[in-house]
Parts: C-alpha cells; sequence; structure tokens
C-alpha cells in the first residue's frame, strides 16, 4: 500500500523529479554526443632486461664458470630492489633532464620484480611522449649508473641486456570515470524523487480519501473524475 502511494506521489509530482534528472543530462550529454572518451588514465610500459657482473672485476677469481648463472640471478635480484628506491627515480629524472625532459616524479610510476635472473620493469606516466623519453633513461640508467650504487660491481657497470622492445601503451580510464556519467543521472534521479517527497509532505491539501481517513475523519462523499 505504501508503494503504491509513493508511486501516486511521483506520478503526480513528475515534473519534479524530471528536473534533476534534466539538468544531469544537459551536464553528461554533451560528452556524448561529442564523441569525447573518458580520461586516459595515462600511459605504461614494460620491458624485461637479463644482468650479470663483469667477471673481469673480480680480483682472484679461481675455479671454474658453474656460478656465473648464480651471480647473474643475484645481480637481477639487486638491481630489481634498486630499482624500487628512490635513487633510480632520481636518476632516470637527472638523465631525461639532460635530454630535455623535466620530470614530475609524484607522477612517474616505477614498479620491478624478477624471476630468477629476468628482470622486469614496468614505468608509467601521465604522458606517452614523456615515457618514450623515461624508457630511454631508464634503460641507460641500468647500463651505466648500478655501480654508483653496489660497490661489488667492482666499479663497472652491470653488463645489462634488454629482452624487449618497450611499447608505450595507454591505460584504460578508471572505471569510476567510466560510469560518472551513469553515477550522475542516478543521483539526479534520486534527487528529482527526494524533491517530490520533500513538496507531498509540505503540501496542506488533501487529494484521497485514504489522506482524509489518516486524520480519522469520516469521509461523507465523494465527487467523481470527469
Amino acid at each position: 500500500m505504501e508503494l503504491i502511494l509513493i508511486m501516486r506521489v511521483l506520478l503526480r509530482r513528475w515534473w519534479l523529479v524530471a528536473i534533476p534528472v534534466v539538468v544531469a543530462a544537459a551536464v553528461v550529454l554533451p560528452g556524448f554526443l561529442s564523441g569525447q572518451p573518458a580520461a586516459s588514465g595515462g600511459y605504461t610500459a614494460t620491458f624485461r632486461y637479463s644482468a650479470a657482473q663483469v667477471l673481469e672485476a673480480i680480483p682472484n677469481r679461481d675455479g671454474d664458470y658453474q656460478d656465473v648463472w648464480l651471480a647473474s640471478e643475484y645481480t637481477v635480484n639487486a638491481m630489481t630492489d634498486w630499482v624500487r628506491t628512490t635513487s633510480f627515480a632520481d636518476e632516470i629524472r637527472r638523465v631525461a633532464a639532460g635530454r630535455g625532459l623535466t620530470i614530475n616524479t609524484a607522477v612517474l610510476g616505477v614498479a620491478a620484480d624478477n624471476r630468477r635472473s629476468i628482470g622486469q620493469i614496468t614505468l608509467s606516466y601521465p604522458d606517452a611522449a614523456g615515457l618514450e623519453t623515461i624508457l630511454a633513461a631508464a634503460m641507460e640508467v641500468l647500463k651505466t649508473r648500478a655501480q654508483d650504487y653496489f660497490p661489488q660491481l667492482g666499479r663497472q657497470p652491470a653488463q645489462v641486456t634488454f629482452l624487449d622492445l618497450p611499447q608505450v601503451a595507454a591505460v584504460p580510464p578508471p572505471v569510476g570515470d567510466r560510469l560518472a556519467p551513469f553515477i550522475r543521472l542516478g543521483i539526479g534521479l534520486l534527487a528529482g524523487v527526494g524533491l517530490a517527497l520533500l513538496a507531498e509532505y509540505l503540501d496542506p491539501n488533501l487529494r484521497r480519501r485514504e489522506q482524509v481517513e489518516a486524520l480519522g475523519l469520516p469521509v461523507i462523499a465523494c465527487i467523481p473524475r470527469e
């Protein structure tokens, strides 16, 4: 019964329900009509690499080379941990500055992982062209700066081989951005329903027999609609 009464209120005051929806649609529709996509989530690129210590940098090395693969794994492990530090991001920023790009490190995303002797680095940045420069700077840092942070390299740069040609790809916009138009319309609809119910609550007029009976008054007669 209460649901029927609410529906009657909404049908009687439909224009109050429609006003916020129309306002929300006026904000949302231009984007749909222009075909403008939701804001991009930025750009990302991933590449893999292998690395090893220059064997000639190890003084007085005896024995065979059966541990070369294990040494490579340790090198990649160390470089993975280094990539996750702010010093690696600072090195990228300095190299990129020499290439004419000023990086906002607050929006530069750097992630690293490795599986045994294969390392993986993922970089993200809001600008595609800027990310291309950052990729080149990150590769240069890996090949030329590691000895400044790892004394065990014997002041020799690590031998780094890149296994992928990284491709810059757009990141899909966040789900919230894609659903934002529908959320706005939904909020407009809820606001309209609230306005209609509020207007009904503040309206002192009695329109139906049930409203009179709810006040404890007897109904003597009803005037039918034409």
